[in-house]
């Protein structure tokens, strides 16, 4: 595309043929079981220019083609373009929710900035509250139970007090799927949901920024190339976000009925984004990135809450010359604190120091796929505060969680069946917990799965 950036849920097919798929979002794709000949390799999109090139294939040998798109203007009087209904096809997906930036724009937003925490409050079964550092109710499951899933790095704390924002910048997400139900065995740790949330490169051609002002705060996004794309790929990119809230100076003027004091509203957070990634010419790539989330809740005289997130990590993409394999790995560390300051009483202090590594592997066997890898996840918690009588009462633990799945995805005419196995190993208790899942699908009609 213009930016560099990889083209999701392009169609590319064999003309005049049956073969045919849907790029994923990271712009790979994979046609396989295809008899030997001629062929012409078509890229189709609504968004950008088709392109097609002639190939040629032999028995045994894999042919590895990146295109390039530019974008184009249309003028439609109306169309919908649905490329989940290609997915819909090929896997079972149950219970899952997927919100890229475009369902943003289109939801009412508070203050003219669009959030993905205003996106999740009008799915069903979700509920937010802003109480203690804000918190995501989902169907009926505690918060807890949620994993909030950063470029793979698991993140503790999504979600400000005020309850209306999230850490993440709408600028900056790429794409985010929200799982309630019947998740992947790729997924594990929670019971509730899985929001694993997926970040932009950057624009690999040129430098551009949008800064964005409101009621409530400012944010500032800036992205470019240290090393622009070359005409066979690769390239160095970076992007960057800030995001400030001035609420608690604003609201003195705008919103001076809240109270009689004039204090205004007693909320204020910052977070801070950025990240580098390095692509190369056969669609490997590793992004390295870092984080600085912050969150304030100051009530004059009485309390004063304050949570802090910081973290780094990277994913890489790695595509082996010659084979069918697609190789995605990630690792990330993180501190998360939390801190209650009351009137004439001693300080609470709670944190988590935590860090996660996995490995993720994918087959692809024409419409049928297998998924298989393992993850690390390890943290210490310390928790500080005082009893009744004023002595200090202090809790710290230390654990490390080890999981490894398999997920295989047969699609047999109308019927798809997606049988999967997540061991589990729980090192505080010493015990491996077996996960056995299974999805089926059967497609009735067009209208009916």
């Amino acid at each position: 595309m213009d930016s560099g950036e990889p083209v999701m849920f392009a169609s590319v097919s064999l003309e005049g043929s049956a073969y045919g798929v849907m790029t994923d979002i990271e712009g790979f794709y994979s046609l396989t079981r295809i008899p030997e000949g001629q062929y012409t390799l078509v890229v189709s999109s609504m968004e950008f220019e088709g392109i097609s090139e002639e190939i040629e294939l032999r028995d045994g040998k894999i042919v590895t083609r990146n295109f390039f798109l530019e974008s184009k203007v249309i003028q439609l009087g109306s169309a919908e373009v649905n490329a989940d209904r290609q997915e819909q096809t090929t896997k079972v997906n149950m219970s899952i929710e997927t919100i890229r930036p475009s369902d943003l724009k289109k939801i009412p937003s508070f203050g003219g900035s669009p959030d993905l925490v205003q996106a999740l409050q009008v799915l069903p079964g979700f509920i937010s509250t802003g109480d203690q550092g804000g918190q995501l109710y989902i169907r009926g499951g505690s918060p807890i139970q949620n994993k909030v899933l950063l470029d793979g790095m698991i993140i503790y704390n999504a979600f400000h007090s005020i309850g209306l924002f999230s850490v993440f910048d709408s600028d900056v997400i790429a794409n985010a799927d929200v799982y309630t139900g019947g998740f992947s065995a790729k997924f594990g740790g929670r019971i509730s949901s899985i929001m694993d949330i997926k970040t932009r490169d950057g624009n690999k051609k040129k430098v551009q920024g949008r800064v964005g002002v409101s009621p409530f705060g400012a944010k500032l996004t800036l992205e470019g190339p240290l090393k622009k794309l070359g005409p066979a790929g690769g390239g160095i990119s970076y992007i960057l976000s800030l995001k400030h809230s001035y609420l608690e100076q604003t609201s003195k003027v705008l919103y001076d009925y809240v109270n009689d004091d004039g204090t205004g509203l007693p909320f204020n957070f910052t977070d801070a984004y950025g990240k580098v990634s390095f692509g190369s010419g056969n669609g490997s790539k590793l992004s390295l990135f870092g984080f600085n989330f912050s969150d304030r809740v100051n009530y004059q005289a009485l309390s004063d809450l304050r949570w802090s997130n910081v973290g780094a990590g990277g994913n890489f993409t790695v595509v082996p010359s010659g084979s069918a394999i697609l190789m995605n790995g990630h690792f990330a560390a993180s501190n998360y604190e939390i801190r209650l300051k009351e009137d004439e009483l001693e300080d609470r202090f709670s944190s988590v120091n935590g860090f996660n590594f996995g490995l993720d592997f994918k087959y692809i066997l024409g419409e049928n796929a297998v998924e298989y890898g393992l993850e690390v996840v390890g943290m210490e918690t310390d928790f500080q505060t005082f009893n009744s009588i004023g002595v200090q009462v202090g809790q710290k633990e230390n654990t490390t969680e080890f999981a490894g799945y398999v997920d295989y995805r047969i699609v047999n005419g109308d019927w798809i069946i997606n049988p999967s196995m997540r061991m589990q190993y729980y090192s505080s208790i010493a015990r491996f917990r077996p996960e056995p899942r299974i999805g089926l699908k059967y497609k009735a009609n067009e209208r009916l799965r």
